[in-house]
């Protein structure tokens, strides 16, 4: 087994000292009493016990034993069970006397969450920001017991016991006193809803920080086009958040829980350094790196496209940023939907105020992520999940394009009634001018009197765009560029 970092030894200590009999068996702190176990796997079980001590961990009708080596680590794999709302105990006994139980133990479907402050932000009130919507409605309704959270505080450093580093079923008092990522917890109401299965959330986030502090060391020695990032200083809001060192304080402690999947909400403080190409490999880094580290190559990875939001106008960012800066970073978002069992959610309708970066529409969000997971997850394929997307552009005659888009459902319409919105077209030279814009059926016709032979379009291209097209569940349409022209991601 890995070796165990101070930080978290210490840790383990502290929050988990059973001695008995002049033994002691100690867990992780994600093991704890109303935790939810992942059904239909094998549950890894792992902890710390007296040198070459055999430990045995029993639960529902399984039993498994393991002998700790001489440093006194041990792990094992237990069931795999079948989902169930029965409370339970799990028990672990060792040779020296030591038993330790975990009281309240369901068997359903467990996700982590994870990112910055988008992820982070609670349904109700936190500093500096504005409540999710309808908050104090949303709280009181909170009351789902086969809803468990689990928060990790930042840095692994635990100042809040009661709330930090332990399962607790979610209620209107506990979702608020955490205070629990609203993102997430939408996410998982839905999922038991759905499912009719109890559902853990791992929330573990941190606003202002970087998709680098989230990643493992080994992930960035596997691309040499990042591996010279492990000694770059980095900074945006979070300053000496390094890369990996989120991974370890915060990743790394739940590691390696069974679970199903991952739900990544980040990338805002990326933009905020000019983040363009590079982006790419660096979520490819961080996707494939947790799947090495959960040893589950095919773990579903779930994100969130970021709402829009004026960067150009913020003069305090890293970098003075272009109005075309975040959506370039849109299309390389986009593109990471290529590495496997990942996908995406579109966002630009969520904004509601573009001059904030903290959108107060976290249940749509959180709809829209539990969408997918229950399409491409789940198997529940009923429903339309995926926004529009661009399938391929034909000229017209006429000096008129047609746009064709994919996953339109009973075709492509306007959420307000009126033509469609944010279309821009370009012949040879490249000058974009705004185009006229009608629906026919999954395709969108543009034409300009301007360009009378348009070769280029553009949609949604601009760090504000609210753009008003959507398919028939209501979805928006994914921003996009036909051109392959340079972007100026920076100004002077």
């Amino acid at each position: 087994m890995r070796s165990t970092p101070r930080r978290l030894t210490a840790l383990l200590a502290l929050a988990l000292p059973v001695v008995l009999a002049g033994a002691e068996i100690i867990l992780p702190p994600v093991f704890s009493d109303h935790m939810v176990l992942q059904r239909d796997r094998a549950v890894k079980v792992w902890g710390q016990a007296a040198p070459d001590e055999t430990v045995t961990v029993s639960f529902a009708d399984r039993e498994a034993t393991a002998r700790a080596g001489g440093d006194g680590e041990w792990a094992l794999y237990l069931g795999p069970f079948t989902a169930s709302a029965e409370a339970r105990a799990l028990t672990v006994t060792g040779t020296g006397g030591a038993t330790r139980t975990i009281r309240d133990v369901l068997v359903g479907e467990v996700w982590l969450a994870s990112g910055q402050s988008n992820m982070e932000k609670p349904l109700g009130e936190m500093r500096g920001q504005k409540p999710t919507d309808n908050h104090g409605e949303e709280i009181a309704a909170a009351d789902h017991p086969t809803l468990r959270l689990f928060q990790v505080p930042h840095k692994g450093e635990v100042k809040r016991p009661e709330v930090q580093m332990r399962w607790l079923p979610c209620s209107p008092e506990t979702v608020d006193a955490i205070p629990f990522s609203a993102a997430a917890y939408f996410f998982g109401r839905e999922l038991v809803r759905e499912l009719g299965v109890p559902v853990g959330l791992i929330h573990s986030s941190y606003g202002g920080t970087m998709i680098e502090a989230w990643t493992p060391r080994e992930a960035f020695r596997r691309d040499p086009r990042l591996e010279p990032l492990l000694e770059k200083a980095y900074f945006a809001w979070v300053e000496g958040v390094q890369a990996t060192e989120l991974f370890e304080s915060m990743i790394r402690p739940v590691l390696p829980f069974t679970l199903r999947g991952f739900l990544w909400y980040q990338g805002e403080a990326n933009v905020m350094v000019a983040d363009g190409e590079i982006y790419r490999a660096k979520k490819r880094a961080l996707v494939e790196g947790w799947r090495r580290a959960w040893n589950n190559p095919g773990a579903p990875f779930y994100f969130v496209q970021l709402a829009p939001f004026n960067y150009s106008e913020r003069e305090q960012f890293p970098e003075k940023l272009t109005t075309g800066a975040l959506p370039h970073f849109w299309e390389v978002q986009a593109s990471c939907t290529e590495i496997p069992y990942t996908g995406m959610i579109v966002t630009t309708d969520l904004a509601g105020n573009a001059r904030d970066i903290h959108p107060t529409n976290k249940r749509d969000i959180g709809l829209r992520l539990a969408g997918l997971a229950l399409a491409e997850t789940y198997g529940r394929t009923e429903r339309l999940v995926h926004s529009p997307a661009f399938a391929d552009i034909k000229r017209r005659s006429g000096g008129r394009l047609a746009l064709r888009f994919e996953h339109t459902g009973d075709g492509l319409r306007t959420r307000d009634g009126e033509a469609p919105s944010h279309f821009l077209i370009a012949g040879k030279d490249g000058t974009f001018v705004e185009a006229e814009a009608e629906i026919d059926g999954d395709s969108v016709i543009l034409h300009s009197p301007e360009v009378p032979r348009p070769r280029h379009a553009r949609f949604a291209w601009h760090e504000t765009a609210n753009p008003n097209l959507v398919n028939s569940a209501g979805l928006p349409a994914l921003p996009f560029r036909t051109d392959t022209l340079p972007v100026p991601l920076t100004r002077d």
